[in-house]
C-alpha cells in the first residue's frame, strides 16, 4: 500500500512541499500534467478562434466589415458551445469519478479532449467546428473534478491547499504552452495548432502504470456498499442535506463568475488585440500581416498566463493566512476592475502587453480556489461530483457569457472604430461578478479544517 498522509506532529515546523510521501509526489505530477494540458487544448482555442473562423466564414463569400462582424457572432456563439459541453462532461465524469474511480476516469477524459482536439484540425465548416469543441469540452470539463479530488485525497492535511493552489497555478503552464505553440506555427496553417493538441493523450500510459485510488475513496466506496447507499456519486444527494445544498448553491455562484469573468471576456484578450493592431500591419502582404497579428495575439496571451500563474499561487497562499473567503472577495474585486481596465486601456502592443499581465494575475486566481475550497466543501463520496457539479453547472450559466459578448460587440460594432464593439459589450458582461459576491456571502469558512468524511 502507498503511504498516503504525514502525521501532524512530524510534520511540524516544515514547509509545505517538506516531508510529502514520493507517491503524493507521483500524484501531483500526473494530476498537474493532466491538468496543464487540459489547459493547453482549451486555450489554443482561444488564440486559434479568430483565424480558423476567418478562414471558414471567408469560403461563404464574406468580406470585409461583414466577415469581421460573423467572426465575432460565430466566435462567441461556438465559445458559449464549447462552455456547454464542458459543463456537460464535468456534471457526467464528476459522478462518474466517484462511482468508478479517480485514476479512471482521468483516463478517459484525457483521451476524449485529446482526441477531438487534433480532429478540430479537420473540420471544413461552423457546424463541424463546433462539434469538435463541444466533444472536446466533454473530456476538458471532466478531468479536473477527478485530478483535484486525487490530489486533495492523498496529499497530507498540512500540504493539500499549496498543493492544490500549485496545481491549478500550473494550468497557467499549459496555456503558455498554448501560447508558444500558435506563435511558433503562427506562419503556417491554424490547423497544426489543434494537431499538436492530441499529444497529450500519451500520458495515458503513466497513469494506467503508476496511479492507484486512493484508500480514502476505497473506503468512502466500501462503506457506501455495505450500507446499501446510492448516495456515492450522486447529484440528488448534494441537495438533501441544508449544509451541503447550501455549498452546492455558493459553489455554483462563485464558479459562475470566475468562468463568465473569465471565459466571456478575459479569454477575448487575444481578439481585442488582433483588433486593435489590424491598421499597424497596413504596409505588409495579406500573409505576413495574418502571421505577424497571430504572433501578437500569442506573445499578449503568454504574458497575461505569466499573471496568470503567479495570481492563482497568490491566491493559495493568501487564503491560508486570512481565509478562503475573504481572499476570494478581494481577487473577484480586482478581477472586475482589471477586466474594466484592460478592455478600455489596450491602445497599442505595449499597453496590451502590460494590462495582458494585470489581467491573468486578476481575473484567473480565482480559479485557484475552485482547486483549494471547492474540495474542502464536500464529503469523499461526493467530492468528485459536488467539484464538478459547482464547476460545471457554471459553465452552463456563464455560456451565455460568451455569446453575450458575440452578440454585444457584433451590435455595437462601430465600422470607423473595430474595437469599440468589445469595450462597450466587455464592460456590460464583466457585471457577471455580482453572482460571486452574493456566492461568498452564503459560503463557509474552511481554512483550518479537515477534509470533511
Amino acid at each position: 500500500m502507498h503511504s498516503e498522509s504525514v502525521s501532524q506532529d512530524n510534520a511540524s515546523g516544515l514547509k509545505w512541499w517538506q516531508g510529502v510521501p514520493r507517491y503524493a509526489w507521483l500524484i501531483f505530477t500526473i494530476a498537474a500534467l493532466g491538468w496543464l494540458f487540459d489547459a493547453m487544448d482549451q486555450n489554443l482555442f482561444s488564440l486559434l478562434r479568430t483565424p480558423s473562423m476567418t478562414e471558414i466564414l471567408s469560403t461563404s463569400g464574406l468580406t470585409g466589415k461583414a466577415l469581421d462582424a460573423a467572426v465575432k457572432q460565430v466566435g462567441g456563439n461556438i465559445t458559449a458551445i464549447f462552455l456547454l459541453g464542458w459543463a456537460v462532461g464535468g456534471l457526467f465524469f464528476g459522478v462518474v469519478g466517484d462511482k468508478l474511480g479517480r485514476s479512471k476516469t482521468m483516463i478517459v477524459t484525457i483521451l476524449i479532449y485529446a482526441a477531438f482536439t487534433g480532429l478540430t484540425g479537420l473540420a471544413q465548416t461552423p457546424a463541424q467546428y463546433a462539434l469538435c469543441r463541444f466533444l472536446t469540452a466533454l473530456g476538458v470539463g471532466g478531468e479536473f473534478a477527478a485530478g483535484a479530488a486525487l490530489v486533495a485525497e492523498v496529499w497530507p492535511e498540512r500540504s493539500r491547499p499549496m498543493a492544490l493552489g500549485m496545481l491549478q497555478a500550473l494550468s497557467a503552464v499549459g496555456n503558455i504552452l498554448a501560447g508558444l505553440i500558435t506563435f511558433i506555427l503562427a506562419s503556417m496553417s491554424w490547423r497544426w495548432g489543434y494537431f499538436v493538441g492530441a499529444a497529450p493523450a500519451l500520458i495515458v500510459v503513466w497513469i494506467r502504470a503508476s496511479v492507484k485510488e486512493p484508500e480514502k475513496w476505497k473506503a468512502a466506496r466500501a462503506k457506501a456498499e455495505s450500507e446499501g447507499s446510492a448516495a456515492i456519486g450522486s447529484i440528488p444527494a448534494l441537495f438533501i442535506d441544508p449544509a451541503l445544498k447550501r455549498n452546492t448553491i455558493a459553489g455554483v455562484l462563485i464558479a459562475t463568475a470566475g468562468v463568465g469573468g473569465l471565459w466571456g471576456v478575459g479569454f477575448f484578450l487575444p481578439d481585442l488585440v488582433g483588433a486593435v493592431l489590424k491598421n499597424s500591419v497596413g504596409g505588409l502582404s495579406a500573409a505576413a500581416a495574418k502571421t505577424q497579428i497571430q504572433a501578437w495575439r500569442s506573445e499578449v496571451f503568454m504574458v497575461q498566463q505569466v499573471g496568470a500563474f503567479f495570481g492563482m499561487f497568490s491566491y493559495a497562499a493568501l487564503s491560508e493566512k486570512t481565509g478562503r473567503r475573504s481572499a476570494l472577495f478581494l481577487f473577484f474585486g480586482l478581477a472586475w476592475a482589471s477586466v474594466l481596465a484592460t478592455f478600455w486601456g489596450v491602445t497599442s502592443l505595449t499597453s496590451a502587453f502590460g494590462f495582458a499581465f494585470v489581467l491573468g494575475f486578476c481575473a484567473l486566481a480565482p480559479f485557484s480556489a475552485f482547486a483549494v475550497y471547492f474540495p474542502e466543501l464536500f464529503p469523499t463520496r461526493l467530492r468528485a461530483t459536488g467539484v464538478g457539479f459547482c464547476y460545471n453547472c457554471a459553465r452552463v450559466i456563464a455560456a451565455m457569457a460568451p455569446f453575450a459578448l458575440g452578440q454585444l460587440a457584433a451590435l455595437y460594432h462601430v465600422e470607423a472604430d473595430p474595437v469599440y464593439g468589445y469595450r462597450v459589450a466587455a464592460t456590460i458582461v464583466a457585471s457577471i461578478y455580482v453572482v460571486g459576491f452574493v456566492g461568498l456571502a452564503i459560503s463557509p469558512e474552511t481554512k483550518g479544517l479537515p477534509l470533511p468524511e
